[in-house]
């Protein structure tokens, strides 16, 4: 997230802001003089309250809609509120065993953050998102090779027990399936056991001198690996996280301008921007929330994105989180998103 400004208040002004957001968050419509004033724990006129409007208009927190005269947050205000003004409402005992219940630890790695998305987007009514686990991490138990049509081989990476994943690959030749077989027995005796970015980063340094130190066979073995092994940004992307509820977003009125929308589909579409988004959460700790143009992608510029990551043995795997209107209930959706992720960890953790 960029640096935020930081901002001066009296004490009547961060109780007016804090109440306009919520009502704005509550009701979706500008917020007038008027209609604040008559708010519990007001105690002075429409017009004084109209002049402190004024004054968080003129710091930029608040706008003027053009067909309304009354006041709407910023992406700015929101950030205040989120940061100072907020009061979390954490999940009651039910929420939280229910969330247990559905990650059940006998879950393989893929269903469990399935099922964290699907709830994440049921309970919020906006878009969930779960990165898997991060592959890179885990043991080699070993690779096959099958030949496919028109210069294609499947790579079957095995994991664990529970845990197969499979890619297509594109290569400079067809392959017979006795020359797959033994490319999958010099892999498997090499690497067994070893995790997949240590056998990644192996296979690179060896792409490097198949040319000069290499017999032709070798050479062959290490530029199919050298795939196998090292998927492109966009297939790491895609493969790498589970998008749940975007057809949600709209329902939401701040999100109906259709050409947003359509740059909101592209994104969730091509999935890279917002993996990214993800990656840069995971080392962070705790809950993060990139307002409007914080995320630094333009389609996301008219949402809010709430993140948490979580782990496995004290070591960060992934991330979850949900995106939608910058008007969201963030008093709700903070505690469920840091709860979900707690509760993941604990089911993934109970399995390893």
């Amino acid at each position: 997230m960029t640096n935020n400004p930081v901002y001066e208040f009296t004490e009547r002004e961060q109780h007016i802001l804090k109440l306009l957001v919520d009502h704005y968050i509550e009701e979706g419509t500008p917020v007038g003089s008027r209609t604040l004033s008559r708010l519990p724990g007001i105690d002075i006129s429409a017009a004084s309250v109209r002049n402190v409007m004024g004054d968080l208009e003129h710091m930029g927190l608040l706008k003027s809609p053009h067909t309304s005269a009354g006041r709407v947050p910023t992406s700015a205000a929101f950030r205040v509120f989120v940061d100072n003004l907020l009061e979390v409402r954490q999940p009651d005992e039910n929420t939280v065993d229910h969330i247990r219940a559905l990650l059940d630890p006998s879950l393989n790695d893929q269903a469990l953050v399935k099922v964290a998305s699907n709830y994440l987007s049921g309970f919020t009514k906006m878009a969930g998102m779960v990165t898997v686990p991060r592959r890179e991490e885990k043991p080699l138990q070993q690779v096959e090779f099958l030949p496919l049509s028109d210069r294609r081989v499947l790579v079957i990476l095995i994991i664990s027990d529970s845990e197969v994943q499979n890619r297509i690959i594109h290569v400079e030749r067809d392959y017979t399936k006795e020359e797959l077989s033994e490319f999958a027995r010099e892999l498997n005796a090499e690497y067994l056991g070893r995790p997949l970015v240590e056998v990644r980063d192996r296979l690179r340094k060896d792409l490097e001198r198949t040319r000069e130190d290499m017999g032709n066979s070798m050479q062959r073995m290490i530029d199919v690996a050298g795939q196998a092994f090292g998927p492109d940004e966009a297939d790491e992307a895609a493969d790498s996280m589970v998008l749940a509820g975007e057809t949600n977003l709209m329902d939401h009125a701040d999100l109906g301008d259709v050409s947003k929308l359509r740059d909101l589909f592209d994104a969730f579409s091509q999935k890279r921007d917002i993996f990214h988004l993800l990656e840069r959460s995971v080392s962070a700790e705790g809950v993060q929330i990139f307002i409007g143009r914080e995320s630094g992608y333009d389609a996301l510029g008219e949402c809010s994105v709430v993140t948490a990551p979580y782990e496995i043995n004290g070591k960060l795997l992934g991330v979850l989180g949900v995106v939608g209107p910058k008007r969201m209930s963030y008093a709700q959706v903070i505690p469920v998103v840091d709860v979900t992720s707690k509760l993941l960890s604990a089911a993934l953790n109970l399995r390893s």
